[in-house]
Order: C-alpha cells, then sequence, then structure tokens
C-alpha cells in the first residue's frame, strides 16, 4: 500500500501534495493566485501573538464536540473553516493569573524549584549489555493509552491524550564518529548509554523503560560533569500514563509584545540579534524540571521559552533536504549558540521541525520530524555544535504559523527555543 511507504521528502504525494494535482509550490513562491497569509494581514508585530497552548486547546475542544458533518481533505470537518489554528486565528483568551514579575535570569526562572543534591550521573553501578536497547523506535514499550497509528520510515505515528505524536531515535545523532559506544541496565528498568568520544568527553544518558530521557550529563576529560537534562522522578513517575504537565500550569499571561516573544529571522539585522535573544530568560517563572520529552510532548510548558522561527530558511515542497546554500543561513543562530555554549556547556536547544496543512497528517509529522532532523545535522556538522545540546520534534500541520490550508511557505519551517532551564537545573553549572 503506497500509505504504509516512508515519508522520504521526495515523494510529495505523502505530504504538503496539493489535491488538486497542480505541481507542488517550491518553498521560494506562495501558490498561485495566493499572497503568503492567504489574503489576511500579517500579524501585528506588536500584539502578543498566539501561543501554541492556545492553539492546543481549540484543537482538544474540537476534538472533544467531535467530527460533526464529515472532513475534508485535511482533517477538519466540512462545515467549517480549516485549520483554524494560525497565529492569525481566533484563540480563546486566558485568564488573567498573577505569577508576578517575569523572570530576569535563568536563576531566578528556577527561583520555584527546591534545591536538591543531583547524584552523578555514574554513581548507581550497573550491569553492561551487549545490545544498544531497541535501537528501532517500532519496539519501545510505551504507557497504556498510547497507540501506535502508523509506521512511517524510522519514524512511529502515536496517539494519546487527543493527541498525535511523532517520535523517532535521536542515537544515530547522538553515537556518529564516537570511539566506543555502550550500555548498561539499571534499576527499574532503566538504562544507561556511555558514548565516548576521541577527545576524551564522554556523553552518558539515563532512559526510563520508555526510551524517556530523564538524565543526560557531559562528562569532560578532567571528570567535570555538565548537567544537560534532569528530572526529580518523585515528580515524574513514569509507569502512568503520558499525561501534559502543562495541565498543572495555568493559562500562561503574555505580558510582552510578540517581537520580544518570537524572533523571526527575516527581521534579524545584526546576526548578534540570535544571541541577544536566545539568552533571555523564560518568560515565567518554572515551576519544576521536566524531562525533555515532557517538553516535546506539552505546548504549554514550551511556550514557557521564547522561540527563534528561522523563516529565511527554505524548504523545498514535500522535502526535508537543505541546500549549501540554505546551510550558510544558519550561520548566525549558530554563533550564538557556540557563545552561549561557551558560558554554559550544558545548554539545550530545542529543534521544532513544521510543515504547511497540505497532505496528511500523519506524514506531514513524519516530514516536520525530519525537518528538524535535517536542522540539528547541519548544525552539527557545518558548524560544530554538539549533538547532545540539541534535541529535535516534528510537530507537521498541528501549529501552523499562517492560517491557511494551502501549500504556504512560511508554514513549512523550522524553530528553536533555548529550552536550559526548562530541563536542567541551571545552578549546577555555573
Amino acid at each position: 500500500m503506497t500509505g504504509e511507504q516512508p515519508a522520504t521528502g521526495e515523494q510529495p504525494s505523502t505530504a504538503e501534495q496539493p489535491a488538486n494535482g497542480r505541481q507542488p509550490v517550491t518553498g521560494e513562491q506562495p501558490a498561485q493566485g495566493e499572497n503568503a497569509a492567504q489574503g489576511e494581514a500579517p500579524a501585528d508585530k506588536n500584539a502578543a501573538p498566539i501561543l501554541d497552548s492556545q492553539k492546543d486547546v481549540l484543537r482538544k475542544r474540537k476534538g472533544k464536540n467531535g467530527q460533526q458533518g464529515g472532513e475534508n481533505a485535511n482533517g477538519e470537518p466540512a462545515n467549517q473553516p480549516a485549520q483554524q489554528n494560525g497565529e492569525q486565528a481566533q484563540a480563546p483568551q486566558p485568564a488573567p493569573v498573577d505569577q508576578g514579575p517575569p523572570p530576569t535570569d535563568d536563576r531566578s526562572a528556577q527561583q520555584a524549584i527546591q534545591p536538591e543534591k543531583i547524584a552523578p550521573v555514574t554513581e548507581e553501578k550497573g550491569t553492561r549489555v551487549e545490545r544498544a536497547p531497541e535501537e528501532n523506535v517500532r519496539d519501545r514499550r510505551r504507557p497504556k493509552g498510547v497507540d501506535v497509528v502508523r509506521e512511517l520510515g524510522d519514524r512511529v505515528i502515536l496517539q494519546f491524550n487527543n493527541q498525535t505524536f511523532v517520535q523517532s531515535n535521536d542515537a544515530p545523532r547522538m553515537t556518529r564518529g564516537a570511539r566506543n559506544v555502550y550500555y548498561e541496565d539499571l534499576s527499574g528498568d532503566r538504562t544507561r548509554e556511555i558514548v565516548e568520544r576521541d577527545n576524551g568527553v564522554q556523553i552518558v544518558t539515563i532512559r526510563n523503560r520508555y526510551g524517556d530521557v530523564i538524565q543526560r550529563s557531559r562528562i569532560a576529560p578532567d571528570g567535570r560533569e555538565y548537567v544537560l537534562s534532569y528530572v526529580d522522578e518523585r515528580h515524574y513517575e513514569d509507569d502512568s500514563d503520558w499525561r501534559d504537565p502543562g495541565d498543572d500550569l495555568p493559562p500562561m499571561r503574555l505580558t510582552i509584545p510578540r517581537e520580544e516573544y518570537i524572533l523571526d529571522s527575516e527581521d534579524v539585522e545584526d546576526p548578534d540579534d540570535y544571541y541577544t535573544f536566545l539568552e533571555q530568560p523564560p518568560v515565567e517563572k518554572v515551576q519544576r524540571l521536566y524531562s525533555i520529552d515532557e517538553v516535546k510532548r506539552s505546548a504549554r510548558v514550551r511556550d514557557i521559552a521564547r522561540r527563534v522561527d528561522l523563516d529565511t530558511l527554505n524548504f523545498e515542497f514535500g522535502s526535508a533536504s537543505i541546500s549549501d546554500t540554505e546551510v550558510q543561513k544558519l550561520e548566525g543562530v549558530a554563533t550564538a549558540m557556540e557563545k552561549l555554549l561557551k558560558k554554559n556547556p550544558a545548554e539545550t536547544f530545542l529543534i521544532e521541525g513544521h510543515t504547511d496543512a497540505v497532505g496528511t497528517p500523519e506524514a506531514n509529522l513524519a516530514l516536520s520530524d525530519r525537518r528538524a532532523e535535517a536542522v540539528a545535522e547541519a548544525l552539527t556538522n557545518a558548524f560544530g555544535i554538539p549533538p547532545e545540546n540539541l534535541t529535535t520534534q516534528g510537530y507537521g500541520e498541528e501549529y501552523l504559523k499562517v492560517n491557511t490550508s494551502a501549500p504556504n511557505r512560511e508554514n513549512r519551517r523550522v524553530a528553536i527555543r533555548r529550552i536550559t532551564s526548562l530541563v536542567a537545573p541551571v545552578a549546577s553549572n555555573n
């Protein structure tokens, strides 16, 4: 069946393919007769943006109400406008919540987190195993209520809590070029991966029974450990359902203009703007440390971190490939990352992949995940950003930037957030 073929980016019929048989538009131009915003005026740069968590509320509300009147080609109710989740769509207004003044730096952002002693990532004795645990993402154990919807090449589409999610394996990025890689079994069905590099650096990752990263550290040749991610298991019960930790938080009240929350790369006049933007703290205090996977799965938690939209990076229709010319457009953000990593080697950056709304949602999830991975590979291979400081996730067409179901270049994008203060105790690395 053609529906089961992997979405490779070379087969636009599986993702972002126009249903009318026309030739796909490239990332350089909008569809014929349309402007980039489907006839709508661009978002006011001084207005507060519609948050991804607000778009989630709309999506979940629609799911609870059911799909009345049938569906159109994009999976939307036939009697409703398609894709009402772009930044120009109407979203529910969050109730005012007094969360105090926004943090002034990462330390103040973590003020609500109780300090605790973090055991070295190598402290617990493990049992060496010969095989890499669950190398194939298809074979991973998953909590009750998580269903595999479809397999697309090396990606798996999951469904849970009224959410469709793509899952992939970051091991190839983490282990490429390593001198040695080995694995150990730990108590509680956890595993530990040790990656040894030629420069004497070790990357040590502990995963729970479902493959979620619960601790990751870089150990320098001098023995110093930099904690890249850490979640207190008192707040993270890995034997329960994958629930949204954002449900524990009140609706976000964003009081800053859009340009202070989202940096569009097309508006960057000086490459230093990337550093100035990315070094800023989260927009609200962090209530606890989250696992990297929790951040990926929760729009409400991700919204705490500011976002860089790499809208100058063009992806061809249905493709995740990045040409050499396009790779050079990453130089500014790569330089900012490098500068931040010199200050704190344990920074973590989430790279989000997105598509437009043409094609099947499942294929678009896989395609967007490959776009995020392609950017991470380019940042490592062309600019030397360590792979352990980068994590990737595709969101397909779920968080459109421009509210249109037509082919749209602005929706075929990658975004970057610095999520360090969400996933690691900042004080431990300073």
